[in-house]
């Protein structure tokens, strides 16, 4: 087996580069080859605590939720997630602190001069984070399934908590084409005598049947516990842990899914370390997570504003999801519902998607409350033109909207062209992919050249 002539003082860019062309399949699912090099490694244990999340939607914050809260409790953290958005030095987080590029090239390099197998790039990613975070001596890892579950490099790594967060239509080359076999899959992250947290309130069978098989104890929504607006505010509830959560009321809404924060709450129950309801309230308020129906300040807007030269003033409300299945357009309906029951005004998207996602079933919650679509090109091997995008969701638009819809070569020039037509008391949401709203972030970067 061939290895790269890289150093571990080359670029990162380099490193990954090399990583993304070493392996002969982009996703290659099984855990064969990557748990015998992180055996060979020792990385199957990168600390003494191991919590792995699991589900359709909902991962990244309920993740970034419970690093806070564990950080915030006086413990080491890392977390690994993924996809990235504008930096793959997002993927590792350890003290909430992203890790300079020299770090990662040292870790690709030690990998690929140690590894006997070849190793794809989640794989190659999956393994680098393990050995940073073992380096870094943690009390507590946070591993985000990139896809699915039971098949995912993540899964090498035995936790002490594993978590669902939800169970829709995704990835079904992969997954499957029903929540059945969806829920099997993700499923594959349980561990035998260890809790598993469930999130979904719809729970496939295939789930609870697996973790009867495997022995693992199932601490679900709805059923052990349960979680209820009220007002300004919300409440968490379990019979099972009456007396230590008997604080968790009039919590402060979270700038993240509530049912995502009310999973963490839930992880938190099960937890080996004290969570305190003072510590639950700050984080509360604090927690955010970029690109999850994030708005985006003027502040940020204004150098683009200079670049196209627009009046700060006359630029209307921007809001970025990375929302691309169906799931997630369902969230994002009932959310812009709120807003214009607060504020009614004229919402324009732009939106781009991957040619292998469900655009018609993330169109039509949507298409209501979307008055004007901007359809803009993705490029890669698994982008698809603005052109056909529109083709694909016509059937779904009303005849004004197909009438007035507008295709541009790029999602740069769509976000240019909504907002010179748009006015200060519109809304402009970007959305449809993390390569969507990663391209539109770029924009925002202070070296950014439009």
């Amino acid at each position: 087996m061939m290895k790269s002539s890289l150093q571990a003082t080359s670029s990162l860019e380099k490193w990954l580069c090399y990583i993304e062309q070493s392996h002969s399949k982009v996703i290659d699912m099984g855990l064969g080859r990557v748990k015998r090099v992180a055996e060979q490694l020792d990385l199957l244990c990168p600390a003494p605590f191991v919590i792995t999340v699991g589900g359709t939607n909902g991962k990244g914050t309920t993740c970034r939720l419970l690093e806070m809260l564990l950080l915030n409790a006086g413990l080491r953290v890392g977390v690994y997630s993924s996809p990235h958005l504008l930096r793959y030095n997002e993927r590792v987080r350890i003290q909430n602190q992203e890790l300079p590029d020299s770090a990662h090239s040292a870790s690709f390099y030690f990998l690929d001069q140690s590894r006997t197998e070849s190793l794809s790039y989640f794989e190659f990613s999956t393994l680098s984070a393990l050995y940073l975070f073992k380096q870094a001596a943690l009390d507590v890892v946070i591993l985000e399934v990139g896809l699915g579950g039971r098949l995912d490099a993540t899964n090498i790594v035995d936790s002490d908590i594993s978590v669902i967060t939800s169970i829709d239509i995704d990835h079904v080359d992969y997954l499957g084409d029903n929540r059945e076999k969806i829920g099997y899959e993700k499923a594959g992250i349980f561990r035998a005598g260890k809790r598993a947290v469930i999130g979904e309130a719809n729970l496939p069978d295939s789930v609870v049947q697996y973790a009867a098989e495997m022995g693992c104890e199932l601490f679900c929504r709805d059923k052990d516990w349960s979680y209820c607006e009220q007002g300004e505010t919300w409440q968490w509830q379990s019979q099972r842990y009456k007396q230590q959560t008997a604080l968790w009321q009039q919590l402060p809404m979270p700038h993240i899914p509530l049912a995502n924060a009310a999973t963490a709450l839930a992880v938190c129950c099960c937890l080996p370390f004290q969570i305190s309801v003072e510590n639950i309230v700050n984080t509360l308020m604090q927690v955010e997570l970029s690109g999850r129906f994030q708005t985006i300040s003027a502040q940020r807007l204004q150098p683009l504003a200079e670049q196209w030269q627009l009046a700060l003033a006359d630029l209307p409300q921007v809001i970025v999801d990375v929302g691309h299945n169906p799931h997630a357009a369902r969230y994002l309906a009932q959310k812009l519902q709120q807003l214009n029951t607060q504020h009614k005004r004229k919402v324009t998207t732009v939106f781009a998607m991957l040619k292998d996602k469900d655009a018609v079933q993330v169109v039509e919650p949507l298409a209501t409350a979307i008055e004007q679509w901007y359809f803009a090109d993705l490029n890669g091997y698994r982008g698809q033109s603005a052109e056909q995008l529109q083709s694909a969701v016509a059937e779904v638009l009303t005849p004004q909207q197909r009438q007035t819809a507008i295709t541009s070569a790029s999602v740069t020039a769509a976000v240019k062209t909504a907002l010179c037509n748009m006015q200060a008391d519109e809304l402009l949401l970007i959305f449809g992919s993390f390569f969507t709203v990663a391209e539109f972030l770029v924009l925002l970067e202070p070296k950014s050249a439009v």
